[in-house]
């Protein structure tokens, strides 16, 4: 059995006839091999063509490297008889800190030439084939030195035949271990505040005979994590290392070395090291233990492996963190992040290298927990943290809780070493902010609720928006989803029924819906506190609402209302999603010149041509039919002009301006996307009671879906609502905006069923009449459902981001994705 990392570049080696792509098709997927003779047809459409194969090997050389970036593993079916080959391969997989690895077919020059004779395409003399042998057994002894990391040989046909394939996972590779975890700083010797820690955390410890730690356990099973530092400049480096290492052990805790650990083997194997950094008061202290203590010590910190990947790949621990590239790899090159992170090369006033800010520029998807460097207090940034708060040098020794994400600390008991670079100026550098990579060109987001691809002409559409437009991108932490129509009704004269809307839900398994009121006016999210930092309102596009003239005077008084809510739900701040009314209020130029043109044209052009068709009539022309329509056409444009007349109300600044808020999405630390419509609703409700002036209701009912007789009741409720001018409702299932079908897949959060009159103004005047309703309700809603289910997918994930505390990009990438979304080709209409 050949054991092979998952994550490696393995090279095929052996003469030509020995069987490598036999091999390579039995134990490899297609996509897995990358042969040079395929790669010599496609350059010069002749696999045999040898003058091509400097080309094939550049294109076969680029594309293994596009699968090592992705973490593939890549199969080189190639001789791989000449050094200068192999080193081309030894580099690329240094290149993406992937291990090498060689599978030599050695078999014998005559069953070789036998098998070369037996193919057609074959037509070098056997002489060629003797110069391959050649340059194989002088290859055998030079292959680990080259620097294959495994290298495997198989001798004669019986050996191949017989060889299997099996999988290793790379030592970093603990995916499947969930915890939890309780992942512990930089400790630095202080023996005295790790207990204390572990026991805030509900480690209960194990002590030997002379009363000393050397395990812990914790009743509920959680897994401890170190990030490396156990040793130097504390107390009793001897008394972190014998805990620590009992907990390894006895398999209640991880640990990834730190740099000073690894300095420490060094100087225990009889390295040349500089005696700096707290490393002679670990030697003075190890000094007093048994020779066995320190060997065990030298043996534990040699095992240590750089980083480790947890929890399905979401978490990641390594001493001074590591960048996306390097998370779940092995090379050098990647022990040296981890272990020291980057430098600039240039030092500080203290004499202290300069590190290069990589948190600052982490884009990856798995949170990275490290140490290293002494900051005041764990700062997350970007989807990381640093959990070295000094303790040695009188701060404080913290711990993470994973997943709760909660942060546990114990003060040092006091200064136990004096930092070279004050403490209090130790920390990370300030957040740079959002950075237009992240958005702009074609992106592929796993937004954990689906997946989807931008394309990189909406980005360009969406930025254009942001760019000129919208409010602080950094403000902007949520749009709203679009909202698809029901299906279409057949009941006789309706485009829209709550039957069907109804009967859509229905299916999709939700038993319990709430039927809201639909406000005919703009959508505003509103972003408001306590303190009216960052408060804002913005429209569904991202745009400040009305301007800073009317938008500051509105947020004052929706803070005035909010105020005991606040604290109630005790958050700093909330996020309300509204309706803004009247329509005119914001839609005012659109009412006018696209909606009241129309009905003024047909109001004024329709009666002269009635007058002239009158007087055509009582001079005897028959004229009936022409008439019959002009007067059904006249009709229908003074119900055309009545729907959009409802929606137009005075409004002289603040003046006549109303807010309904249906929906508290958000708030400092959580997402309220999982509490039921009665909730949101009850808040809103008490909005309304506190400032009836500002804010307006939501009428609504609820409606079991098993009983017809609610049904009926909820009918008659929307038939009235919209008879009076009111534009429809919206049905949404009560258990509130994350509600998900038996298979655990989001559902619609709400749709729409509009009214009759008012989808006048939608489809036009005319289009009541049978004929038209008939072709209308042929109207296909799949792409307009799929894209509303996308968009709502990308704002709980927004919600949710937001509520976990992750940085400002990883919002931010969802929200823009759901303003490129706006630039899909879907009938407005609907």
């Amino acid at each position: 059995m050949i054991d092979i990392p998952e994550l490696s570049l393995v090279a095929l080696v052996g003469i030509s006839g020995s069987g490598k792509s036999t091999f390579a098709r039995t134990h490899f997927a297609p996509t897995q091999v990358l042969s040079s003779d395929f790669f010599r047809g496609l350059v010069a459409d002749d696999e045999n063509d040898q003058s091509a194969s400097a080309e094939a090997f550049d294109a076969l050389h680029y594309v293994a490297g596009k699968r090592l970036a992705a973490g593939r593993l890549t199969v080189v079916d190639a001789t791989n008889l000449q050094p200068h080959g192999r080193a081309a391969l030894i580099k690329l997989a240094r290149e993406f800190d992937v291990l090498p690895v060689a599978i030599v077919l050695d078999v014998p020059e005559s069953l070789a030439w036998e098998r070369t004779q037996a193919r057609p395409d074959r037509t070098f003399d056997r002489r060629v084939l003797t110069r391959m042998q050649r340059d194989l057994r002088r290859s055998l002894g030079q292959l680990a030195r080259e620097g294959f990391r495994k290298v495997h040989v198989l001798r004669g046909p019986e050996e191949i035949a017989a060889a299997g394939i099996r999988y290793e996972k790379l030592f970093n590779d603990r995916r499947d271990e969930h915890g939890p975890f309780d992942i512990v700083g930089d400790v630095h010797g202080c023996r005295a505040e790790l207990e204390t820690l572990l026991g805030k955390l509900g480690w209960e410890l194990v002590r030997d005979d002379a009363g000393r730690p050397v395990d812990a356990v914790h009743p509920t099973g959680r897994t401890a994590v170190f990030v490396g530092d156990l040793v130097d400049r504390g107390p009793d480096s001897p008394g972190v290392l014998r805990l620590v290492m009992g907990m390894v052990a006895a398999g209640h805790a991880i640990c990834v070395p730190g740099n000073h650990e690894q300095k420490l083997a060094r100087k225990l194997n009889g390295r040349n090291v500089q005696l700096t950094h707290g490393l002679p008061e670990t030697l003075e202290q190890l000094a007093a233990e048994p020779e066995e203590f320190v060997q065990r010590v030298r043996t534990f910190i040699e095992g240590l492996v750089s980083h480790y990947v947890l929890d399905d790949g979401k978490l990641v621990v390594a001493h001074a963190g590591l960048k996306e590239a390097y998370q779940g790899r092995a090379s050098g090159r990647v022990r040296s992040f981890a272990l020291y992170g980057e430098t600039t090369g240039e030092t500080d006033e203290y004499g202290l290298p300069v590190r290069y800010p990589w948190a600052q520029e982490y884009r990856g998807s798995a949170t990275v927990v490290y140490g290293h460097v002494p900051t005041p207090r764990p700062e997350w940034i970007n989807n990381t943290i640093c959990l070295d708060t000094g303790c040695v040098f009188g701060g404080a020794l913290t711990a993470l809780r994973w997943p709760e994400r909660e942060l546990v600390d114990t003060p040092a008991a006091k200064e136990y070493y004096a930092p070279v670079r004050p403490l209090l100026t130790a920390g990370a550098e300030p957040d740079r902010g959002l950075d237009i990579a992240d958005v702009t060109g074609r992106k592929h987001l796993d937004y954990g609720y689906g997946r989807t691809t931008v394309p990189a002409e909406n980005a360009a559409a969406a930025l254009e928006v942001m760019g000129r437009f919208a409010v602080d991108p950094e403000t902007l932490v949520w749009l709203p989803p679009t909202m698809a129509p029901c299906s279409s009704s057949t009941v006789e004269g309706f485009l829209e029924h709550p039957s069907s809307a109804f009967a859509d839900l229905r299916e999709a398994g939700v038993d319990r819906v709430v039927c809201e009121e639909k406000h005919m006016g703009s959508r505003a999210v509103v972003r408001i506190s306590a303190s009216g930092a960052g408060d804002a309102i913005w429209t569904r596009t991202g745009r400040p609402f009305f301007g800073p003239e009317l938008d500051q005077p509105l947020l004052a008084r929706v803070r005035t209302a909010i105020g005991p809510i606040l604290a109630e739900l005790e958050t700093e701040w909330l996020l309300l999603d509204a309706e803004l009314l009247p329509w005119s209020a914001k839609a005012g130029s659109l009412i006018r010149d696209h909606y009241a043109g129309v009905g003024a044209a047909g109001r004024t052009a329709l009666p002269a041509v009635l007058d002239v068709l009158h007087r055509s009539a009582a001079r005897g022309l028959d004229v009936a039919a022409l008439r019959d329509r002009i007067e059904l056409r006249s009709s229908e444009i003074d119900c055309y002009s009545a729907a959009y007349r409802s929606y137009v109300k005075p409004t002289e600044g603040l003046r006549g301006v109303t807010l309904a808020p249906f929906a508290v999405l958000a708030g400092a630390g959580v997402s309220f996307a999982r509490k039921d419509h009665g909730w949101h609703l009850g808040i809103a409700d008490r909005l309304v009671a506190t400032d009836p002036d500002l804010f307006t209701p939501t009428r609504r009912m609820v409606v079991d879906l098993a009983d017809p007789a609610a049904e009926a009741e909820a009918t008659e409720w929307w038939l009235t609502l919209t008879g009076t001018g009111g534009e429809g409702m919206v049905v949404k299932p009560y258990s509130g905006l994350a509600a998900v079908d038996g298979r655990g897949r989001l559902v619609q959060p709400g749709v729409k069923c509009r009214g009759r009159e008012y989808l006048r103004i939608i489809y036009g005047p005319e289009y009541t009449r049978p004929e038209l309703l008939d072709q209308l309700r042929r109207r296909n809603l799949g792409r307009k459902r799929n894209l509303a289910l996308r968009e709502h997918g990308l704002g709980l994930a927004a919600l949710d981001r937001l509520a976990e505390g992750a940085p400002a990009w990883r919002v931010h990438e969802l929200v823009f994705a759901i303003l490129a979304a706006e630039s899909e080709p879907v009938d407005p209409r609907l």
